[in-house]
């Protein structure tokens, strides 16, 4: 007895497949998506891919500014920049001055944003009025930080030091209080910032933890340290990467600090960005100009890892230990 074949198989072998709703879109629905995002890469390769392309092309050439085809020089402009002195002391007023406002900045604001994390009257008020020094000319503030440190006796700082007994400071003549006096200014500006960054890391952390460590008898220094800390570990990577690149391209606070002098008589807080500036427009070499930038973006790229590496080895998670009585240890 033969058994016949159901009818949808046989209506579905009998005609072919039709093409489904996918195969039937057009070449143009295909490529829509990328063109929707093509304006960022073509902006991106515009005033980011190109310009830098053409800096790294023009650093091996010899082109001054104001006529004159460029000459190729291979890699003279690099060993020219190797052996200047002014270069050397260029970087080291770039570590330092980038040291003594980076570590002071990120720590006042982590301190700020902890405080402004609890219950507290006008909290809204204050969280606002973090954003202000931000908001703020940095121009305008760095000519207002340029006479608070005047190197007259009148000036404010030299007011406030005098009433502990010390004798006026020359701020701008000096390296280490020229380099203080500006790692100040850039402080001022950036901690309120990183403050609310770091306050909406903070506002992001599970209130459950710190429960169950309360619970567990952790005092409000040790929550900071075992729960708050490792929560805001992405959050301080960012502002560490983001305020380092800040550091090394400082130009505003020391060029106007010191009224457009080129960074000190004796260039005791000429940073790179200044020195990149004077050799452009000022000597006119725009070919050593650009190793000059060169240079300083590999520079960035190794303090930017070096610090992304050292405080991922000092973050690590340390769990809270506690004590026969519950407190926390």
């Amino acid at each position: 007895m033969s058994v016949d074949a159901p009818p949808d198989r046989e209506a579905a072998g009998s005609r072919t497949t039709s093409p489904g709703p996918r195969q039937r879109r057009s070449l143009a629905e295909r490529f829509a998506p990328y063109g929707y995002i093509s304006p960022f890469f073509l902006l991106f390769g515009a005033f980011g891919l190109f310009p830098l392309a053409f800096t790294l092309w023009l650093s091996f050439f010899e082109f001054r500014l104001g006529g004159g085809d460029p000459q190729f020089l291979g890699l003279e402009n690099y060993v020219w920049l190797f052996g200047s002195d002014a270069f050397y002391n260029a970087l080291l007023n770039t570590l330092t001055i980038g040291l003594l406002s980076t570590v002071p900045q990120l720590c006042i604001a982590l301190a700020l944003a902890h405080q402004l994390n609890y219950s507290m009257r006008l909290r809204n008020f204050f969280r606002v009025s973090m954003i202000i020094p931000y908001a703020t000319s940095l121009v305008a503030a760095t000519l207002v930080f340029g006479s608070i440190f005047s190197n007259s006796a009148g000036g404010l700082a030299n007011v406030l030091i005098g009433l502990v007994g010390l004798d006026p400071v020359s701020w701008t003549n000096g390296k280490w209080t020229a380099q203080f006096a500006i790692a100040v200014i850039v402080t001022w500006h950036w901690a309120g910032y990183n403050a609310l960054i770091y306050l909406a890391g903070m506002q992001s952390i599970p209130q459950d933890l710190y429960e169950a460590a309360a619970i567990d008898g952790a005092s409000r220094w040790h929550q900071f340290l075992h729960v708050t800390l490792p929560g805001l570990r992405p959050t301080i990577l960012f502002t560490i990467v983001v305020s380092t690149i800040g550091a090394t391209q400082l130009f505003t606070e020391p060029f106007l600090f010191g009224n457009g002098a080129g960074g000190g008589a004796l260039g005791q807080y000429q940073v790179i960005a200044m020195y990149m500036y004077e050799v452009a427009f000022t000597f006119g070499r725009l070919g050593r100009a650009s190793a000059i930038a060169m240079v300083l973006l590999v520079l960035v790229i190794a303090l930017v890892l070096l610090n992304t590496g050292l405080a991922r080895l000092k973050m690590r998670d340390r769990p809270i230990r506690t004590t026969p009585s519950g407190g926390a240890r």
